[in-house]
């Protein structure tokens, strides 16, 4: 019966390539069929519902389950010629084109491997291996006794010999597609045999025996291309298995369905085979999977090129989810793991995409969970990579891990911290986290994902907020960049109504405590200014943003819902938290981002005159810095931005507050003077320094007073002193800005100089008494100030600004007395601890006193040509390495501005640093019993000598190079003024430098040095003169170094002029990688060789990265900075009073 079934159906086919071929057969079968009638054939069990299939009847309906069906389309013009262009050209000259022809070339290869199976064999082999550059001849006759181990042997040999081309990583133009269409080619190749000499066991076992030998070679072209083709071949069997599973399943289908009607029919039989075969053959193709996983994966993961580890574990993810029956088990699935630890960022990358991928479908969850137990710890880590895109895609990950509830609320206890990281992509993603899982609380219902959280009300989502910024409510900085990293998810930061509802205690069932109530104001404020366009939280860069019209009309759309919601409930606001200093500031604040024309169209007067009394009312209340600033720009901005009589309205409620401040402070200093309180005195004079920031009190009387008070009392409190010393320069810099230029007249000029001498006089008093007073710890606070207000002065009537004008007699230079104690009292103040300092300021104006505020004021003198360079400029300098990095910055800023104004005095003025920070060792090694050449202080020099002779580096050696010979040749002279006392300033100084010159140089100095010594008796003295042999050895060290290279560059036949090229390491270029491709040794000496790589580029990258400890300062300082941007130029021109004592 099997027999005439099987007859039967012999009978009534045609030949074809789906037909599989019998152990019987003589050779490939013949096909008609075209390649789409072949992409038809694949698809037709799926494109037909199972009905369909079941109700056929007859056998003719199963056997057209396995053949072409349909009319046979007709050949077009297009095909014709492409088919006439494809047998004109070679398959390497097809794929290195433009790729269209790659479906015709693999349908006329395949014809061809049909009527001549080893000459077509012989020219796919040949293709791959020109694919790798090489160009190798098999021969038809011998390929079955040839052997893979000896071709390859070949092939890597010609490598060694440099005759291979490197197509896979060429830049040429005609190769830019190559990559794409050799993955498109063997890709079209599986799919178009995959009904014939896909399964007949010699094709695709040769290929799979070349690429795998390939993938193991040294060359790296080979493996990569090799590696690209055999990871193909892989996601290409999955689609034919893929295929082929789809079928069986229906093939099990019809065979129950038959069973039902007759157990043993031809119909049964029929399925029975076809079913058999269709699992061989899904066998057989997981097979090949399996041996390319065996023979290529699991070497190529791990190989040297960081290129080849991404594409295979791309691949692998890939394969994973699209066939999870054979790879989505613990043995695939641990590379995935072991690769989050690799030392490529981009492969670390790859393999989390590739686990989000995993992760997002559900039915692979229950089969992930030995893997997420073993690995769960690791993608936490991740989280924060050292690198961002990295860190990025980690957060990612964890959201789906969350989504699954695969991770408790312990173990996301770290992420939290990145909330306020650095890098916004980093705070942006784990804001996006904390929303989903804790605010909006998407992962806390079934695995389904319910989103039910994004329909629960806004002040459900506000008091989830409050609870997390329960943990940073004593920090307004941290809540800032909690807001900003949740503010694009969260809609209920921008409820306004709802926020300011809560805060007025609208709804009886929410009560807010007071540490909830300054952090919803704290929102609420972040909240306005995110709206209207501004920054909360400091930029990393100052590149300048840029918004389209689109975006600038949805700005001030915000600007005007805020207003109106604001304008009648802000009254209100103000009115309950007036006499809370931790919320008044950032309501107060809030007026400049309203839209205040509003106020007049909607006829809303009387709460804008509220809210302006009640503003003053606060900066009378209050004598907090942050508090009294607020107010002060309110109403400034009120004054200027509103319009008609709510303008005048404004700039009288202004002028007020300045006469009522004046009367106040008067009155304070009459009874200071009467022995009262001096509290009173202080905060007065706080809230008119913060007016006259903003603009001029035109006051004469108050400033005698100020002068009178001072004069006649001298024990009063530093804090004091130094508030009435800014208010007498902040008073003397808007006089200078209120005079006429063109046409000064002489009353306002000699009244300006009656002021500033008298400031001077206080000035000089207290830098005397300072300066006298020495390392006394509690008038640090005044010496800073004084440190600060003196440069400012001194800048601000600098002679060079009133040369040739009209104003030259306000023109000043400090004498050289002056100026000493000012640096001295510098010092003391950068020599003060950390601690100490801590001790000493008010946190309220840190950025003003610290001692980052009184290097930049004698930076100032020098960069300005306030003073002469030739003694503050060497000061500074020296001093470089011994106040920390910030300290630091500052030095080296001043040396590229002195570089760029002053290049001819640099020599003098590095050289003259140095000696003197060695002249600071000398005197402590007097003082002391230290070793002198491991002693700090010596150590400070060598150090310092490193730093300066490093701003020497590059192109600047040449360009500097006369620089450098000088620096060295001054240097030798003075270490033997006094020898062998100043020898070790050869060793610890002058050998940095020396190491920058050329060797003719060299040898100059290296003659110099052995004649100054020559008619002296070293032995007399053999420790004291031993930094001077040592100095001589290093000398003709480098001198014989250099002449070797050159030696052995002559012995070349071609000689290439000017200095010799650097030896650089082009591993990632090189087709031959040594002995290895992928093992143990390889991958360590990668790894060496990037640890190398990554010192030299941590020598050579700027200072500014290396300090993450001291940002927090740099970012206070950054945002003072730029809050003061507008005024603080007044010290360097008469245009506006400085804010320079505040940015300093």
């Amino acid at each position: 019966m099997e027999n005439a079934a099987a007859t039967s159906e012999a009978s009534v086919r045609r030949p074809k390539r789906g037909r599989v071929l019998e152990a019987s057969d003589a050779g490939p079968s013949k096909t008609n069929g075209s390649i789409g009638e072949k992409q038809d054939q694949t698809s037709v069990v799926s494109e037909q519902s199972p009905n369909d299939l079941d109700q056929g009847s007859g056998e003719g309906s199963f056997d057209d389950l396995d053949f072409e069906v349909g009319p046979k389309p007709k050949r077009n013009r297009t095909t014709e010629a492409a088919a006439r262009k494809v047998a004109d050209q070679s398959l390497i000259e097809v794929i290195s084109s433009n790729g269209k022809l790659i479906s015709h070339a693999v349908k006329h290869w395949v014809d061809q491997y049909e009527k001549d199976t080893k000459a077509a064999l012989v020219e796919l082999l040949m293709m791959l291996f020109e694919a790798c550059g090489a160009k190798y001849q098999l021969n038809v006759d011998s390929l079955d006794e040839t052997d893979v181990d000896d071709v390859v042997v070949s092939l890597v040999n010609l490598a060694k010999d440099g005759k291979v081309e490197d197509y896979y990583n060429s830049k040429r133009k005609e190769f830019k597609n190559f990559k794409e269409n050799l993955v498109s080619f063997w890709d079209n190749l599986v799919i178009e045999c995959q009904n014939g000499p896909l399964f007949d066991q010699v094709l695709f076992e040769k290929c799979m025996d070349y690429v795998i030998a390939l993938s193991c070679t040294p060359p790296r072209v080979y493996r990569q291309v090799a590696s690209l083709v055999g990871l193909q071949l892989v996601t290409s069997f999955i689609t034919v298995a893929k295929t082929l599973g789809g079928q069986r399943e229906t093939f099990q289908r019809q065979l129950t369905v038959e069973k039902k009607k007759s157990s043993d029919g031809p119909r049964v039989v029929s399925l029975n085979k076809r079913l058999s075969t269709t699992h061989e053959k899904i066998t057989m193709t997981e097979e090949m999977m399996r041996k390319i996983f065996t023979g290529l994966f699991m070497h190529r993961y791990r190989d040297v090129d960081p290129d080849i580890r991404m594409s295979c574990i791309k691949s692998l993810g890939i394969w994973i989810v699209s066939y999870p029956s054979l790879f989505l088990q613990d043995l695939y699935l641990k590379y995935l793991g072991w690769t989050l630890n690799d030392k490529s960022a981009g492969v670390r990358k790859t393999s989390v995409l590739a686990l989000q991928n995993l992760y997002l479908a559900d039915d692979n969850i229950p089969s992930l969970g030995l893997f997420t137990e073993r690995f769960s710890n690791r993608m936490i880590e991740l989280a924060d990579d050292i690198d961002v895109s990295v860190a990025v895609s980690s957060i990612g990950l964890l959201k789906q891990l969350l989504r699954h509830q695969l991770l408790s609320d312990d173990e996301l206890g770290p992420l939290y911290d990145l909330l306020i990281d650095e890098p916004p992509a980093i705070r942006r993603a784990i804001g996006e986290l904390v929303y989903d899982h804790l605010i909006s609380q998407k992962f806390s219902g079934s695995q389904s994902g319910s989103r039910g959280g994004d329909d629960e009300s806004s002040e459900v989502h506000l008091g989830r907020m409050l609870q997390i910024l329960r943990e940073f409510s004593t920090d307004q900085i941290l809540s800032a960049y909690v807001i900003d990293d949740v503010w694009d998810d969260m809609k209920a930061m921008k409820d306004w109504k709802c926020i300011i509802s809560m805060l007025l205690d609208e709804n009886p069932l929410i009560e807010l405590t007071d540490v909830d109530a300054t952090s919803l104001v704290r929102l609420l404020y972040a909240s306005v200014r995110k709206s209207v366009g501004e920054k909360i939280v400091p930029a990393m860069d100052n590149r300048k943003q840029y918004t389209s019209k689109a975006q600038k009309e949805a700005l001030e759309n915000n600007r005007r819902e805020i207003t109106t919601v604001m304008m009648k409930r802000y009254p209100q606001l103000l009115r309950k938290f007036l006499a809370d200093k931790a919320k008044v500031s950032s309501l107060v604040d809030m007026i400049r981002y309203l839209k205040l024309e509003l106020y007049s169209m909607k006829r809303q007067e009387q709460n804008f005159k509220s809210v302006l009394q009640l503003i003053k009312d606060a900066f009378f209340k209050h004598g907090e810095k942050e508090t009294l600033r607020s107010c002060v720009k309110a109403i400034s901005f009120c004054a200027t931005e509103s319009q008609a009589d709510l303008q005048d309205f404004a700039q009288n409620k202004l002028k007020d507050l300045e006469n009522e401040l004046i009367v106040k402070l008067k009155s304070a200093i009459k009874e200071t003077k009467l022995g009262d309180d001096e509290y009173s005195l202080l905060v007065n004079l706080k809230r008119l320094f913060e007016l006259q920031l903003e603009k001029g009190v035109s006051s004469e009387s108050l400033y005698e007073d100020m002068v009178g008070f001072l004069q006649s009392i001298k024990n009063i409190d530093d804090e004091v002193v130094g508030f009435l010393l800014l208010n007498m320069y902040l008073h003397v810099a808007w006089c200078l800005l209120s005079i006429d230029q063109e046409n000064p007249s002489e009353a306002s000029i000699d009244s300006l100089l009656s002021k500033r001498t008298a400031l001077f006089e206080q000035l000089e008093y207290y830098l005397h008494t300072l300066f006298e007073a020495g390392e006394r710890r509690n008038r640090g606070l005044l010496a800073s100030r004084v440190c600060t207000i003196l440069a400012d002065v001194w800048c601000l009537f600098r002679k060079s600004r009133f040369l040739s004008t009209n104003l030259e007699r306000l023109g000043f230079c400090p004498d050289t007395s002056s100026l000493q104690k000012f640096w001295k009292l510098c010092e003391l103040r950068l020599n003060i601890s950390d601690e100490t300092e801590d001790e000493d300021v008010n946190e309220e104006y840190i950025e003003e006193i610290n001692r980052d505020s009184v290097m930049i004021a004698a930076a100032k003198l020098v960069a300005t040509d306030t003073v002469p360079k030739d003694y503050l400029g060497p000061e500074i300098i020296s001093h470089l390495v011994m106040h920390g990095t910030n300290v630091a910055e500052i030095v080296k800023h001043l040396i590229a501005v002195l570089k760029k104004n002053s290049n001819d005095d640099i020599p003098d003025m590095l050289l003259e640093a140095l000696k003197r920070a060695y002249q600071r060792h000398a005197v402590e090694i007097s003082k002391s019993d230290d070793e002198p050449l491991t002693s700090k202080s010596f150590l400070e020099c060598k150090d310092l000598a490193a730093r300066l002779s490093g701003t020497f580096v590059g192109a600047a050696r040449n360009k500097h190079r006369s620089h450098i010979l000088k620096i060295v040749k001054d240097g030798v002279s003075f270490a033997f003024v006094d020898a062998p006392k100043q020898l070790p300033f050869l060793e610890g100084v002058v050998l940095h430098f020396v190491s920058k010159l050329p060797t003719s140089d060299v040898l100059e100095i290296l003659k110099d040095v052995q004649k100054r010594s020559e008619n002296v008796n070293t032995d007399e003295d053999p420790s004291g003169w031993r930094p001077y042999y040592t100095f001589v050895d290093h000398l003709r060290e480098k001198c014989a170094k250099n002449e070797g290279f050159q030696d052995e560059k002559e012995g070349n036949s071609a000689k290439r002029r000017g200095r010799p090229r650097k030896a650089r390491n082009l591993q990632g270029k090189k087709l031959f990688d040594g002995q290895g491709s992928s093992e143990d040794d390889d991958s360590i000496s990668a790894s060496d060789q990037e640890d190398v790589e990554e010192e030299e580029e941590e020598d050579e990258r700027p200072l500014i990265h290396s300090f993450r400890t001291a940002s927090s300062k740099l970012r206070s300082m950054r945002v003072s900075r730029q809050e003061s941007k507008g005024q603080a130029e007044t010290a360097g021109s008469v245009g506006a009073p400085s804010k320079s004592l505040r940015t300093s």
